[in-house]
């Protein structure tokens, strides 16, 4: 990539006014470690590494914009300020539009106008930024966000994760469909889709990993990829979908932990009873290996679990599988808090550590459907939804961090702020800080925004069930007559 010092320092300074409400996660000191791991250099040109982050993040910021109103937001926003022309920004552009290099191709990248960027330019840039850099910022945010606030995923001793999937509606373009797949349906729609697996901390709901693939790989093929990144120690929460002996035994392997809803239909051959009614005991899960598929991998033919059977009022029973052995680590209780709470009238809900896991539910309705990211993307390659999607998770867990130092504040939960308020505390108070000077966003508008944020809050609702809509074949429903009746 071509160097020019004088239009760096420009987008610089756009960079650092954009997105000042995250100036204290987004240190240049966290950028140079991100290049260092990824063996990069930043170098100094207005589509760097620095700034091509920046944009993606501004772009998920406002997905009903262009990518070209993307790149003049921040100038239009200082444009229209009564000191622009005097100030060093005004008088750069000023000097740019007088002076015209006439020996200059047309399709040089270097203009005169140092705050303009043509729209091919940034798409060019795009494309070969590596996706690795997009996710060793995430880990190295996650990094520092522990080393803040760790003990907010702790429970017991624990580091406390949950892990799901979900498709990402893409636009419907050839190049797409021939990477990603189309989703198969009973009603003969066909859309463009990702197949998205994500590892998260439920207690605050920030992002840890992510993979995003076609639709064909299987989330169990993702989830064993993102089982790389667990620590000793670490308890996953997963949904009954995940009960695959080879991922479970490759937790385990990692010296983890995990647990997972089970159904009626698997085996278990109980080895001891921790409470007489059976409802906590110790088994042994032998799988059918008709494939000799885990043989062939050299897992071991069985493996020691504890079940642990609840009932929440109105709903059937169920079960929670895990490899936490001992009762004295997390009891049964901790497990199904909910139940025993949910009956007693005029006591606080407080949900147990399984329920939890619907946690990473939410943040996929946040993500997807508050921000934006499902049917707002605009790339038609793979490398730009890419990349879209990593601004997307990056503002999301941006947004997050913000969330929990507006509750540290207040001695608030972070889960029991609004996400939709922050949202619109943020693009409320995002003028007031591109054009105020640094002194006064560090010192008035920052604290103020977190007060905002932490003045929105949302009740403790975890006993709530939302039944799945079920989808009808339109070739086979009936033709409907032309009375109509109504239910009084």
């Amino acid at each position: 990539m071509f160097t020019d010092e004088r239009r760096n320092k420009v987008w610089n300074e756009f960079r650092q006014r954009d997105i000042r409400v995250f100036s204290r996660q987004l240190t240049p000191g966290v950028f140079a470690e991100a290049a260092a791991r990824c063996g990069l250099r930043v170098v100094k040109s207005p589509l760097c590494l620095v700034h091509l982050v920046w944009l993606g993040i501004a772009a998920a910021w406002h997905v009903t914009e262009s990518f070209a109103s993307v790149l003049t937001l921040t100038l239009k926003l200082l444009e229209d300020q009564q000191q622009f022309r005097q100030s060093k920004l005004g008088r750069a552009k000023r000097n740019g539009r007088r002076k015209k290099s006439a020996r200059r191709s047309k399709h040089d990248p270097r203009r005169d106008d140092p705050t303009e960027i043509t729209e091919e330019a940034f798409v060019q840039a795009r494309q070969r930024m590596p996706l690795q850099f997009w996710l060793t910022l995430i880990i190295i945010l996650g990094e520092r966000f522990e080393a803040e606030h760790g003990p907010r995923h702790r429970f017991r001793g624990f580091r406390v994760l949950a892990m799901d999937g979900t498709r990402i509606d893409l636009p419907n373009g050839k190049a797409l469909r021939d990477h990603f797949g189309a989703a198969k349906n009973s009603t003969g729609t066909h859309h463009v889709q990702a197949h998205m697996v994500m590892l998260q901390f439920p207690f605050t709901r920030l992002p840890y990993r992510y993979e995003l693939t076609p639709v064909r790989e299987g989330e169990v093929t993702l989830a064993q990829r993102l089982v790389t990144h667990l620590r000793p120690r670490d308890l996953v929460l997963l949904d009954a979908g995940y009960m695959s002996y080879g991922l479970l035994w490759a937790i385990a392997q990692r010296q983890a932990f995990f647990a997972i809803r089970v159904g009626r239909t698997l085996c278990f051959q109980t080895r001891r009873r921790l409470q007489p009614n059976g409802q906590d005991r110790l088994v042994r899960w032998t799988p059918r290996d008709s494939r000799r598929q885990w043989r062939r991998l050299g897992l071991p033919t069985s493996l020691d679990l504890r079940i642990v059977e609840y009932r929440v009022r109105g709903f059937r029973s169920q079960a929670i599988a895990t490899n936490v052995l001992e009762p004295e680590q997390i009891s049964r209780d901790d497990w199904t808090r909910l139940t025993t709470e949910c009956g007693t009238a005029g006591r606080k809900l407080l949900p147990g550590l399984f329920q939890r896991r619907w946690e990473i539910e939410t943040t996929y309705h946040e993500l997807k459907v508050d921000q934006g990211m499902d049917r707002h993307l605009r790339g038609r390659t793979p490398e730009s939804i890419r990349y879209e999607i990593a601004g997307h998770v990056m503002l999301y867990l941006l947004t997050r961090w913000l969330m929990v130092e507006a509750a540290v504040k207040h001695g608030l939960d972070p889960l029991r702020l609004s996400f939709v308020a922050a949202q619109r505390e943020l693009n409320a108070l995002r003028p007031s800080l591109v054009t105020a000077s640094a002194q006064w966003a560090a010192q008035v508008l920052l604290p103020r925004l977190l007060d905002r944020i932490a003045s929105h809050r949302v009740p403790s609702r975890p006993g709530r069930h939302y039944p799945r809509k079920k989808k009808t074949n339109r070739r086979n429903q009936p033709k409907s007559s032309s009375k109509v009746t109504t239910k009084a």
